[in-house]
Formats: structure tokens, C-alpha cells, sequence
């Protein structure tokens, strides 16, 4: 039987799901002692042909294509004791980004990994235990959902996460823009470009966090593992490479609307290659750089300002604005070492449609002049090399609309826009267009 034909019925079953296995205490507020939730998501997104007069191997394909992806996620919790909870997150993945996620800094799809197959098969994606300690103040409700136990706590709290997470679980948030699932596709648009998480091939890793809650303040600090070698699917253990980061968040209200404002400061230390010594010894063997062949025990810290605001009930705008150490290559994530990106978000009650939701983004990534000389020789990084270059900055345009079908069923349709993919100014610029279906219990 075809791949596609297996994945329509498996869809199609998870589809149904919610209807046959929704649990009876779903919507009970009082507070749980175990609690299961899932989620499956099918995203496929097609771009047509476009300008490019050569390639190299890590270039977007210039000729008509599309990928699709499809995941399945089950978010099984329990109460282990006063404030202690333990979560776990089996996944099934299958399907492939476009090119197999490579030829765009700001990748277009935020639910397609670096790693692709054909068939579907299994990972265990997050494993870890979240301690809550209740400092006071008023009594606050928590609602049940993925990861989280319907409970309640003190307005003032410090929790500590401990486990296999995603850094952007806990880091860089935004309301309006960081859910492929939910809003915006974007990589550069769902988190801070220049963020260079510590992350598997998958986005996950291991970390202890801790996060100081109070009535108008967080303040977060973290510590990740590294992969073992940039962009690779094996983490390092006892964090001898490793992420640390720390983020302070300020709460407030704005015209009667709420707002937040984000400052994160992140510090990568591993074995990483320079731009500028591969270059160096390119030119004295003649050959292609790599900066595999440059790797020492190096830093590289990076920063990220993230802000959200109310503009009505209704309507709410995003900015954010980062950028890290560009003199090395990029560890985790993608080659973006400056980038801002802004945009809007509206929901639907105006036109009667209360759940839906349509986004507007707009996202200037930019490298540095050390990884413009090495991609311009013939480098290759973790999503981009077109064997040279002609710079320009990258630049992208994403809008949405995402429509409530049913109570746990949503549809979405997307398009974006990409000005010098791969900051290459010979290729493109290309369109990509997107669908989306994903349902949850």
C-alpha cells in the first residue's frame, strides 16, 4: 500500500480519536492525578519553480516540489507528590521539509525536523520532572492540558524543570508567534533567529531550569547539553558541552491590554570551527572549507529581545530582535546571526469566527562577513551552501489563517514569501505555500 494511502487512514484515526477516547474528567476543574492529552499534525507545503543558475548541496531545490510531515504526540502525566510531577512524550514522526530542510536560513516549516524518513517511525521526545514551590500571594487555577495537571498554585512560585525538554519550551515564548501548530510556520519567525539553541536533530535535549515566578516578573536560567558535534543527533551527557541561558520577563498592562517584554542572554561552549581559520586553511591546501576541520573548545553567546503587546481584544503585535557571535559557525540551530522579525495577529471575532486566527509576519535575517567569505568559498552549514554566494539579506513575508473545524479540530492555509534564499541574491525569490491539518484531545 502506498505511504500516502497508510498515512491518510492513520490520520484519519487519529482524527476520530478525540471523539471515541476523549476522557470523561477532561473537562473536570477539579485537580488530576494523572492526565493524558495528544495531538497529530499534518503539514504539507509545495513551492514552484524558481531562478537559480547554479547549486551547491545545501541549496533549496530550484525545480517544483512538495513535502509533507505528519507527527503524532501523546503528553501523559502524573502527580508524584506535593508540587512534583512527572511527564512524558512518545512521538511518532514521518515526512521530510522541503529539500530535506536545507536552502533557507529562516526554514519554512517549524514542524519539519533536519532529519526525514519515509516511513513512519518512533522517538521518545520529552522525559523529565517539574517541581513546583508555592511562595505565596493569591491562589491561582491551572487549567489541564499537554504537559500541564490541572491544579492550582500561589501567584508567586519557583519551579524547577529537570529532564529531556526543548529549550524553547521554557525560553523565548511569545503568544502570538512560537506554535508551528497554532500560528506561523517560520522558523525565524516562531522563535529568535539568532537563538542558537542547544538541541538534538530533533529540537531536544537534556537541562535543569529553574524559574522565579512573581505577580509582575520572571527570571529563568538554564543549562542544556550540546550536541555532540554541530547538528548532530547525538547529545553530549553531564553537560561537558553545553548551553547556558537565562531570560527576564516583565509583565504588564498597556491601554488595558497586556503585554510582555523578554531580554535573553545565552552562552554556547563546545567544539566549533571558526569561519575564518576554515577559510585560511581552504586557501592553503586548495580546497573547500570546512569548519569541520577547524574545531577547538570555543564560546559563542548570543542575545534576544522579545516583545508581545494587546492591541485590542481582538488584535496583538510581536517583535522580536537577536543576534549572537557570528565569527563562528552555528552549533544548533540555523546560520542566522542577526535577525528581527515583527507581525500581527487577529482573531476572528469580527467576522463571527471567535477561534480563528490570521497572522502577518515580516523577518530580516543577515549573516556576518566571516560566514559571507565562508559560504561565498564554497562552505557548507547546517542549512545553507549553494557552493558560492552573491550576499543579500534574507528576507521573508508569512501570512496565515488558521479556522476551528470542530471542538478539537483545526485546519490553517499559509504563504511565504523569500527574498534571497540562503542570503544568496542568484536564487529565487520563492514561494511557498502550506496546509495544515491538526487535531488534539
Amino acid at each position: 500500500m502506498p505511504i500516502k494511502t497508510l498515512l491518510a487512514s492513520a490520520i484519519l484515526a487519529l482524527l476520530t480519536l478525540p471523539l471515541a477516547a476523549a476522557p470523561a474528567w477532561a473537562d473536570d476543574p477539579t485537580p488530576e492525578i494523572w492526565s493524558v492529552h495528544g495531538q497529530t499534525t499534518f503539514t504539507e507545503q509545495y513551492h514552484p519553480g524558481f531562478t537559480a543558475p547554479y547549486s551547491g548541496k545545501d541549496s533549496l531545490d530550484p525545480g517544483s516540489r512538495g513535502n509533507e510531515t505528519w507527527d503524532a504526540t501523546v503528553f501523559a502525566g502524573v502527580k508524584l507528590w506535593d508540587g512534583g510531577e512527572a511527564y512524558i512524550n512518545p512521538e511518532i514522526d514521518q515526512g521530510f521539509g522541503l529539500s530535506d530542510t536545507v536552502g533557507v536560513a529562516g526554514f519554512p516549516s517549524g514542524e519539519a525536523y533536519k532529519v526525514g524518513s519515509s516511513p513512519p517511525y518512533f522517538r521518545l521526545q520529552r522525559l523529565f520532572l517539574r517541581q513546583t514551590f508555592d511562595l505565596g500571594g493569591k491562589e491561582k487555577n491551572v487549567d489541564s492540558d499537554e504537559n500541564q495537571l490541572a491544579t492550582s498554585h500561589t501567584e508567586n512560585t519557583f519551579v524547577i524543570t529537570a529532564g529531556k525538554i526543548s529549550a524553547t519550551d521554557i525560553f523565548d515564548a511569545n503568544s502570538y508567534a512560537h506554535d508551528p501548530r497554532h500560528d506561523f510556520l517560520n522558523w525565524a519567525v516562531i522563535d529568535s533567529g539568532a537563538y542558537d539553541y542547544a538541541a538534538d536533530s530533533w529540537a531536544y535535549t537534556y537541562a535543569v531550569v529553574g524559574e522565579w515566578n512573581q505577580d509582575w516578573w520572571t527570571w529563568r536560567l538554564g543549562l542544556f547539553d550540546l550536541s555532540r558535534q554541530p547538528n548532530q543527533a547525538a547529545l553530549v551527557r553531564g553537560f561537558g558541552e553545553y548551553e547556558l541561558v537565562t531570560e527576564g520577563e516583565e509583565r504588564h498592562t498597556l491601554f488595558g491590554h497586556d503585554g510582555k517584554a523578554k531580554l535573553l542572554i545565552y552562552y554556547n561552549r563546545g567544539r566549533m570551527g571558526s569561519y575564518n581559520d576554515a577559510v585560511a586553511l581552504a586557501l592553503a591546501t586548495h580546497t573547500l572549507p570546512n569548519t569541520a576541520l577547524v574545531r577547538k573548545p570555543a564560546t559563542r553567546p548570543g542575545g534576544a529581545l522579545n516583545l508581545e503587546q494587546g492591541l485590542t481584544n481582538d488584535l496583538g503585535g510581536f517583535l522580536r530582535v537577536s543576534l549572537n557571535d557570528g565569527s563562528k559557525e552555528a552549533y544548533e540551530f540555523t546560520e542566522i546571526n542577526r535577525s528581527v522579525a515583527l507581525g500581527l495577529s487577529l482573531k476572528g471575532g469580527s467576522w463571527s469566527r471567535g477561534d480563528d486566527t490570521v497572522g502577518l509576519a515580516f523577518v530580516n535575517d543577515a549573516i556576518s562577513r566571516a560566514a559571507q567569505s565562508y559560504f561565498a568559498a564554497g562552505g557548507i552549514g547546517i542549512l545553507i551552501g549553494d557552493g558560492r554566494l552573491n550576499y543579500g539579506t534574507e528576507n521573508i513575508i508569512e501570512t496565515y489563517y488558521r479556522a476551528k473545524l470542530a471542538g478539537w479540530l483545526s485546519g490553517g492555509m499559509d504563504y511565504q514569501f523569500i527574498a534571497n534564499p540562503a542570503y544568496n541574491r542568484d536564487r529565487g525569490p520563492v514561494s511557498v505555500l502550506g496546509a495544515q491539518l491538526h487535531a488534539e484531545f
